[in-house]
């Protein structure tokens, strides 16, 4: 494959109502997923990966097959993130939203500036914002919390949450519970009756049927998207994501407060040490942090393919991963093996 972004006119994020539509839900063995007025081709969000894994050139290539493309702002300035928006709207059609980190700084400056620049929907995580539900409003644009619990789906859907986002234990990143991502699911399902989207450790059609057949209503899968010719890592770290195995997955405390799961090399040798190089210039980008190493700058590193020297995130399920293949092809083939697999399920 190529990966070249040629538009389905199927994928085009609005809430579709014809016949090829309804006939295609009749035969498709998956839910539908709805987020405000948006309904992508197939019930799959791209995960917001920072810093600059997710960008636009990858959001574009995720919408443009029929899925949610998502670009990570943590780290980006204003006039960065507008680049990358305007990027993703010219390589393509399709629905294309923004994950922002509540924990940054400048969430409030940035949220407005996605939202200026026209941008599908809102994705927040590693906290929690009440404004941003009255920001969508005003805007007209879908809010998405990343929730931990049962307690704070609830609370997001009494705030006028388009859906949620249900991140178990198996994610990467900065994680708010220690509930594997089907334990989480089953609690938030129980809690809501917003669209939830499961995320963490997310793989294989094997793991998204799992996820069906507890209620979830669409799937988040961050690190296989990491592993594709359009994500925004040095090739390096790419090979990173092949090599790895699960045993070589820990889990290690972030600056921001929370834990984050992580693929063991030289810096979280460092980090398990106490010996891991502080800040040499903060910049203060975070609400909270307590300042042990610069997070931000051990990001980068790895995105630039200093593997040595950077903190690579990484979801559950990465040493299942073994190939680097267009964010197309991981669509297609795995809504064929979810069709098969499913298919074969309800025959029996």
């Amino acid at each position: 494959m190529t990966g070249d972004l040629t538009i389905d006119p199927a994928a085009r994020g609005v809430v579709p109502g014809g016949d090829d539509d309804r006939a295609r839900s009749a035969v498709d063995p998956w839910p539908k997923l709805r987020i405000g007025h948006l309904e992508p081709r197939y019930p799959i969000v791209q995960g917001g990966m920072a810093v600059r894994i997710s960008t636009g050139r990858l959001a574009a290539a995720v919408a443009a097959a029929g899925g949610v493309g998502t670009i990570a702002a943590t780290a980006m300035d204003e006039e960065e993130l507008r680049r990358e928006i305007a990027l993703a709207r010219s390589l393509g059609s399709g629905i294309v939203g923004v994950n922002i980190m509540y924990a940054a700084r400048e969430f409030s400056r940035l949220v407005h500036a996605a939202f200026d620049a026209g941008i599908d929907l809102l994705v927040s995580g590693a906290g929690f914002s009440r404004d941003m539900f009255g920001w969508g409003r005003e805007y007209g644009i879908p809010v998405v919390p990343i929730v931990g619990s049962g307690k704070l789906a609830k609370m997001s859907e009494d705030l006028g949450a388009a859906a949620v986002v249900a991140e178990g234990y198996d994610a990467g990143g900065h994680l708010g519970t220690k509930l594997s991502a089907l334990e989480l699911l089953a609690e938030v399902r129980a809690a809501t009756t917003l669209p939830v989207i499961a995320a963490g450790g997310m793989i294989d059609a094997a793991d998204v049927s799992r996820a069906f057949d507890l209620g979830a209503d669409g799937v988040q899968l961050g690190i296989r998207f990491a592993a594709t010719v359009e994500a925004n890592g040095h090739d390096r770290l790419k090979q990173v994501y092949l090599a790895a195995r699960d045993e070589d997955v820990i889990v290690i405390k972030s600056p921001v407060g929370l834990p984050g799961r992580a693929i063991r090399n030289p810096f979280t040798e460092l980090l398990a040490a106490g010996e891991a190089p502080p800040p040499e210039e903060c910049i203060d980008c975070l609400k909270r942090c307590e300042r042990t190493f610069c997070i931000r700058d051990v990001l980068c590193f790895a995105q630039q393919g200093d593997i040595e020297r950077g903190l690579i995130f990484t979801g559950g399920g990465v040493g299942r991963i073994n190939s680097i293949v267009p964010a197309a092809e991981v669509i297609e083939t795995l809504f064929a093996d979810l069709r098969q697999l499913r298919g074969a399920v309800t025959k029996d």
